[in-house]
């Protein structure tokens, strides 16, 4: 088979699967009398629509009372459901495994060109055939945004396949480093080992924030429950409710590491929720809103040193890996060891902080967006304020991590050789 058509293949099925997992449930909730109108049209509009949302093209509403056109209100709606993108995004990471694996080197691209021409051709025809007077998608969006978690996904499974990058874009990158001079394979080493550690530095933070958002939705169970019962959805609805609130749980963890940071968020114009108070309007009855902090929190402070005890970790992780070639260039640059210790130390918590308050800040941006209803069109974490305190409290985590490594270490070496002295006295 050609590869552009086997990837035209491909790319169908992953676009046919992950519709018809977004139909299932909304078919069982029409046909248990959950919607106003439950004909097939109107259902398969709202397929496409949901198909769209999760692959984060941005919906225009419109309002109406049908009274007069000064009435009429617009509004956007964007909100990702990340945990839900994750569905196109693993079809097309398998695609790209099997791509990867039918292609020579060199002609992987055949086949990516011919998956991305057919899913962007089902975007297209999802945003004209599914777009009313009320709900419609730009169809350009609605062409080209679908291929971003897609393309991600081909482009991460055609790498895991391959196992390197040689085959993916024609250069080997292991050849061509081996080609540079030493300090510049010595600065290399220095600013990737200082890259991976402000991702470990993210994850940590990000780990230990949705640990705290799961603790939270336990301790307001019985809040939740409440909000459940007043809305009466029905086991369909409710399990359908119970499935989108699911998809948005990786929002909810970066909003609580953006909360931990001391950044907060926001739940609509006007609004704040942070460690130190929330201050927020009526919101909408969405049973995960009754697990939601409010009034000012005494403990609420504490939380805040998640972010530097992240940093503190991925100082040490640093440390470990043994790649502080700029601290070694100072050291033989300068005679004066606090001076230069003391620098390279600094520098590095603030490269580690960079790089984990860039990656929050595309986190945070990933995770905001807009219900398009009212004060509802600001939902979630700044990006330029949840980078710079995430930057700033890793950067310090690290400095501290980054200082106390050391003596950590030959603490370890210490108690290895008096472990081995003890066995050869023994033997």
């Amino acid at each position: 088979m050609p590869l552009w058509l086997q990837g035209m293949l491909e790319s169908a099925q992953a676009a046919i699967i992950s519709a018809v997992l977004v139909l299932v449930p909304l078919s069982v909730v029409g046909a248990t009398g959950g919607f106003r109108d439950g004909a097939v049209d109107q259902l398969a509009r709202m397929a496409g629509d949901a198909w769209m949302v999760i692959h984060g093209v941005p919906l225009q509403l419109t309002f109406s009372d049908g009274q007069s056109s000064a009435s009429v209100a617009h509004g956007t709606l964007w909100l990702v459901p990340l945990a839900l993108t994750f569905i196109p995004f693993l079809l097309s990471w398998r695609a790209g495994r099997r791509l990867a694996r039918a292609s020579y080197t060199n002609q992987l691209w055949q086949a990516l060109l011919g998956f991305g021409i057919v899913y962007a051709g089902m975007g297209l025809a999802t945003a004209f055939i599914c777009s009313t007077p009320d709900v419609n998608a730009p169809l350009l969006l609605g062409t080209l945004v679908p291929l971003i978690p897609v393309g991600i996904g081909l482009l991460v499974g055609a790498r895991r396949e391959t196992g390197g990058w040689g085959r993916l874009i024609g250069v080997n990158v292991a050849d061509w480093i081996a080609r540079t001079s030493q300090h510049s394979r010595w600065a290399g080493s220095y600013l990737y080992s200082a890259i991976r550690a402000g991702f470990v530095a993210l994850m940590t933070a990000l780990a230990m924030a949705a640990a705290l958002l799961v603790v939270n939705i336990l301790w307001h169970w019985a809040d939740i429950v409440a909000v459940y019962e007043g809305l009466k959805p029905g086991a369909a609805g409710g399990s359908v409710l119970t499935l989108a609130q699911l998809g948005y749980l990786p929002n909810l963890a970066v909003w609580a590491l953006a909360w931990a940071s001391g950044a907060g968020f926001s739940l609509g114009t006007g609004t704040s929720v942070s460690p130190l108070g929330t201050v927020v309007t009526p919101v909408p009855a969405i049973p995960l809103m009754g697990a939601l902090p409010v009034g000012q929190l005494t403990w609420g402070v504490v939380a805040m040193v998640i972010p530097v005890l992240a940093g503190a970790l991925a100082g040490w992780w640093f440390v470990r890996e043994g790649e502080n070639h700029f601290d070694e260039w100072l050291a033989i640059r300068f005679r004066a060891r606090w001076l230069t210790a003391t620098a390279s130390t600094v520098v590095l918590g603030a490269l580690i902080g960079a790089v984990a308050g860039l990656l929050a800040g595309v986190l945070a941006l990933l995770s905001h967006g807009s219900a398009g209803i009212g004060r509802l069109t600001d939902l979630g974490p700044n990006f330029l304020t949840t980078a710079g305190w995430i930057a700033v409290e890793v950067a310090l985590g690290a400095i501290i991590g980054s200082a106390v490594g050391p003596w950590l270490e030959r603490s370890k070496d210490a108690d290895y050789q008096h472990d081995d002295d003890s066995l050869a006295e023994t033997l």
